[in-house]
């Protein structure tokens, strides 16, 4: 009998149905224990022997891209409920490579541990924010043939027990299988050629009328050609090879040829970088406009699927210097790169623009535009249409014309916004508001506000405490007027994090922030350090930071999202050296010194802690838990004199800090430590969220006040 939204199962509270197959209903449901939603997929008969192999094969299998197994019933499993949808095609090279390889890594895993899946299909692969999950391991064999619950997809599923019989999803089986004969890790091979087949042009490799005429075509038949790079159509068509000895004879085989497709694919796909457009004004204040044209190219460019674009952080860091188009593609790793001026006169504007191959320096595309000043949206579109036919890539029409004047004043705010300095913050909080006293209904000036009061916090100038709540009804607005407001989306998220501690709310909006395409990479950046990492989620953490390096190369807050991702899983020294690294682009960012010492400090390297930490308060005085991370290291160093003089200079005003409690934890004043603590928890002090995972707090985890704090803030 079907359960309803309240119903319980043994101590699981029923939430929601999510899908039903020829086995049994999976729901959503709660763990009032743990305060976690679980999947739970009950039995439509008693607990049967396939139920009872796919909680054994799942348990077995401990892998990031894997669906864990959290419980057994009578009739039911608890699972990890996953929030994402299924795999589904077509997708850019470079995507479907990425989602591949997790694949890979996945089936790998359950093959060394000689398990089969043998029902992999897109349904049984979810793609989540953080890259895929695979599940639906009820076919899955462990040595001796095994059984599953039916599929959960519209696809018919053949599930048949009795030896020569047919076991799997049709379109997605292998010859072997739909001959009924022994299935191993190659038959899995296969399948995975069909997902990635399907993947990359967005239809079934084999189908027909009926199941008999599919599995007849996996039997005998090729798939039509595959329109897609030479390299990655050769490993499909080998993993699709009818005899087993013929395909790759293990996923690491797979693995290793995908990554060398991946680096032919990547150094071919279309790419491109826009510089700043030099304003040629004789007004220099004009610079806000000549920038923002070129940032809004630079957006409508980035919707264009396939099509890799820089973010401005890393494009515009070329401006006003002397290196060739050549030098400037390698270090951002593009084939192309857009370049423009723009003189504005009045309410007349002269737009300049060339698209140039960044391997010989030619033309492909240059324009002149001459128009009045309400014409800069169509200005915009012709130039990005221009570029998308040049490099044969299908531009998506614009979504939303604003009002002229309020448009100008959002370009203004988001020109003083990213120069991060309390002057320019406060310049830019005032045009966001001019814009929307122009139009009260311009979304992205409420996100861009929603981003003003984020900033403040994560710079120290305001409190967490003070400043989220704005931030989060700045968000709401945004996504009243535009639900799909990613920036809004993971405003919201931080919010959710830093005020309720509630990392279900927080999740959703990060899963919802990451649904476009591309995504923005300060969202990655966000769902990275303020979600992942305090939930012990450090590979996912570091795949992120990765990510979001992928398009915005230069930007230092991306080096310090790697760098601190890398310090949580305690890899010191590569930390040490990454951060050196990073430093090369830009020597005086205060957040990597601050890292680099952080990593010292705990590698044992007390003197060294002390000179990047010195750095670090030197070039950002108001960076206060910098100071104490100081305060620890000559503490460590054995000089407490100078320890001792650093914390009483931010004990009055910083005292009830998380730094503080840093501190307190590593001289062993334990009473102070759980009193900076509490001021910690009552300011929402950022740094707060990572109490769970910071050493300095190693020796006092069993303490029940440490503990009590973790519940408080859900992390227990």
């Amino acid at each position: 009998m079907p359960l309803s939204a309240g119903d319980k199962l043994g101590p699981y509270q029923i939430l929601a149905p999510i899908g039903a197959g020829g086995m049994g209903e999976v729901y959503r449901a709660k763990d009032p224990r743990l305060n976690r939603d679980v999947a739970i997929k009950v039995s439509a008969s008693q607990f049967s022997e396939r139920f009872e192999r796919e909680a054994k094969a799942i348990a077995a299998l401990n892998h990031p891209n894997i669906c864990q197994i959290y419980d057994i019933g009578p009739n039911y499993l608890v699972m990890e409920f996953i929030e994402g949808t299924p795999l589904h095609g077509p997708l850019p090279h470079n995507q479907a490579l990425r989602y591949a390889l997790q694949i890979c890594d996945a089936l790998d895993a359950a093959h060394k541990k000689s398990i089969t899946h043998r029902d992999l299909k897109p349904a049984n692969i979810l793609v989540t924010a953080s890259g895929v999950k695979l599940l639906g391991f009820g076919l899955a064999k462990a040595g001796t043939a095994s059984a599953a619950p039916g599929s959960d997809d519209a696809t018919p599923s053949i599930e048949l027990t009795e030896v020569g019989t047919v076991l799997g999803t049709v379109s997605y089986m292998s010859p072997e299988q739909a001959k009924g004969e022994p299935a191993d890790a190659r038959s899995d091979i296969f399948s995975f050629g069909v997902v990635l087949y399907e993947t990359l042009c967005g239809r079934r490799a084999f189908s027909g009328s009926s199941s008999i005429e599919t599995m007849a075509a996996i039997v005998r038949d090729e798939p039509e050609p595959l329109d897609a790079p030479s390299s990655l159509c050769a490993i499909v068509a080998r993993c699709l090879r009818k005899l087993p000895t013929n395909r790759f004879q293990s996923m690491s085989e797979v693995r290793a040829a995908l990554e060398q497709a991946s680096a032919t694919v990547t150094a071919k796909s279309p790419s491109i970088a826009v510089l700043p457009f030099a304003n040629m004004s004789a007004d220099k204040e004009n610079e806000y406009f000549s920038d923002g044209l070129a940032e809004e190219i630079l957006n409508l460019l980035a919707k264009i699927p396939g099509l890799k674009v820089i973010a401005s952080t890393s494009s515009f860091a070329f401006r006003g210097k002397e290196q060739d188009i050549t030098q400037i593609a390698e270090a951002l790793r593009v084939l192309t790169i857009l370049e423009g001026s723009v003189r504005r006169a009045g309410n007349r504007i002269r737009v300049t623009a060339q698209l140039i191959n960044a391997a010989d320096g030619t033309h492909l595309w240059s324009e002149r535009y001459d128009r009045d000043m309400a014409d800069v949206f169509a200005i915009q579109d012709e130039i990005a249409q221009a570029i998308s036919e040049a490099l044969k890539v299908r531009l998506a029409p614009r979504a939303q014309i604003v009002n002229l004047e309020a448009y100008q004043n959002y370009l203004k705010g988001q020109y003083y916004r990213v120069r991060l300095t309390a002057e320019s913050l406060a310049k830019s909080k005032e045009y966001f508001e001019q814009a929307l006293a122009i139009d009260p209904n311009y979304a992205s000036a409420y996100s861009g506000l929603a981003t003003y009061y984020n900033s403040l916090a994560a710079l120290s100038l305001k409190s967490t405490g003070e400043v989220a709540p704005l931030a989060k009804s700045a968000a709401e607005k945004a996504l009243a007027l535009d639900p799909a407001n990613s920036e809004a989306h993971s405003a919201l998220a931080v919010a959710a994090a830093f005020l309720d501690y509630d990392w279900k709310v927080a999740g959703t909006h990060y899963f919802k922030a990451m649904a476009t395409e591309p995504v923005p990479p300060m969202v990655r950046l966000r769902y990275a350090q303020f979600y992942l990492l305090p939930l012990g989620r450090f590979a996912d953490a570091e795949e992120q930071s990765r990510l979001a390096l992928e398009t915005d190369p230069l930007s230092m807050y991306n080096q310090f999202g790697m760098a601190w991702s890398m310090a949580f899983t305690k890899k010191y020294q590569e930390t040490i050296e990454y951060s050196r690294k990073a430093l090369e682009i830009d020597p005086n960012f205060y957040l990597i010194w601050s890292v680099m010492g952080y990593a010292q400090l705990h590698a044992g390297l007390a003197q060294e802690a002390i000179i990047s930490l010195k750095r670090a308060v030197e070039l950002a005085q108001w960076w206060f838990p910098g100071g104490w991370w100081l305060a620890a290291a000559y503490y460590q160093a054995g000089d407490h004199e100078r320890s001792q003089e650093w914390a009483g200079k931010l004990a009055d005003t910083h005292g009830h800090t998380c730094g503080a409690a840093l501190f307190y934890a590593a001289t062993g004043e334990v009473d102070a430590m759980f009193d900076a603590l509490e001021g910690a928890y009552r300011q929402r002090d950022r740094m707060l969220i990572d109490v769970k995972n910071l050493p300095f707090f190693d020796r006092y985890r069993a303490d029940p006040r440490y503990q009590a704090l973790l519940q408080r803030m859900n992390l227990a």
